[in-house]
């Protein structure tokens, strides 16, 4: 809290610049591109964090069986500049991970990284058939308007509780939630109570034009790679683990493996780590010295890092799921889909 009271003057300059950046685009003062296609973007008002890829997922897989679809990231963390189409061959370094770990699973959907997005949009459109783009992590990039903007916000870390960076998290004030059209509190327990669904929703202040939705996680069966077993034997839970992340909050993985195997050693990496050898070394090293059986597991965007390297260890990918509350799939899923057809028709 001391340190938090220290950067809090830099943390209003910081606030300034924002407010009045938003202000320029909220007056036309600075230039929003709007497309005749459906825009989708998806981001959060926090530095990371919020179960973004996931739900990025969650989009292509109801929207790919019914529409040409195509993803834009930036591609943090990528050593290439301008666009760049993402394929199964690509390596992480070149594109990011996020955008090839998008592209692995989802190969029928054209996988995009630019730093502009205006620009990027235009080639997708320029390159082939699209009738749906959806923007990752762009709800700061407001050079596009999209037509609809879903903001992600963390349970037990709203926006609503946070500060201006650097004194917080928040890349802009609370007060940006007034551009989402869905706001979804993401990684709620899968217990979370109706009184407390509704002091959350007191927190929120929804505006008439907003839905609220809440997320949980679900972590899907281990799937086994390299030179491990096809699937963990009867007895895995006798299993000792190396849990291995380069992920902005791994504590929710951290938590599942420790209900589901004997111990779990963690080695964190920072979030969109580029491993070399001598963090394959330290990692050979860590998992030697773990009491057998064991195993290593991490996670699909850690994965796209490592694939690309000659591994020796048993390396397991933990697989996680989006679901949202209350019954709410359903309410979600016609609401993303009217709103694409609708707007598929207009354009």
């Amino acid at each position: 809290m001391k340190l938090r009271r220290l950067l809090f003057p830099f943390a209003i300059i910081y606030d300034l610049v924002t407010r009045i950046r938003n202000f320029c685009f909220d007056k036309g003062i600075l230039k929003s591109t709007e497309f005749d296609i459906p825009v989708i973007s998806i981001g959060n008002l926090s530095m990371g964090g919020t179960g973004k890829t996931p739900h990025v997922e969650y989009l292509l897989t109801l929207l790919s069986p019914h529409f040409e679809i195509a993803t834009l990231s930036r591609g943090y963390g990528r050593s290439t500049k301008g666009y760049l189409e993402v394929n199964k061959t690509s390596s992480a370094d070149q594109s990011g991970d996020e955008p090839l770990q998008y592209k692995l699973k989802f190969p029928e959907v054209k996988v995009a990284v630019c730093e502009n997005r205006v620009e990027g949009i235009n080639q997708i459109l320029k390159s082939g058939k699209a009738e749906v783009v959806i923007l990752d992590d762009a709800y700061q990039h407001r050079h596009v308007k999209p037509s609809l903007n879903i903001l992600l916000t963390v349970y037990g870390n709203l926006f609503t509780d946070d500060y201006i960076i650097p004194a917080g998290n928040l890349r802009e004030a609370a007060s940006g939630s007034n551009r989402a059209d869905i706001i979804i509190i993401t990684k709620c327990p899968v217990d979370l109570a109706d009184a407390e669904k509704n002091a959350l929703q007191g927190k929120v202040r929804l505006h008439k034009h907003q839905q609220l939705f809440f997320s949980t996680f679900t972590y899907q069966p281990i799937v086994a790679l390299n030179n491990a077993e096809e699937v963990l034997p009867a007895n895995y839970k006798n299993y000792h683990v190396l849990m291995l992340t380069g992920i902005a909050d791994p504590e929710p993985m951290k938590i599942w493996l420790q209900k589901e195997f004997k111990s779990v050693t963690t080695l964190i990496f920072p979030d969109h780590h580029q491993f070399d050898e001598k963090d394959l070394n330290r990692i050979g090293e860590k998992f030697n010295n773990i009491a057998s059986p064991a195993i290593i597991v991490t996670t699909e965007k850690d994965f796209t890092r490592l694939s690309n390297r000659a591994l020796s260890f048993p390396l397991y990918i933990l697989p996680v799921k989006v679901n949202f509350g209350f019954n709410s799939n359903e309410q979600f899923d016609q609401y993303i889909l009217n709103h694409v057809r609708k707007n598929k028709t207009n354009g």
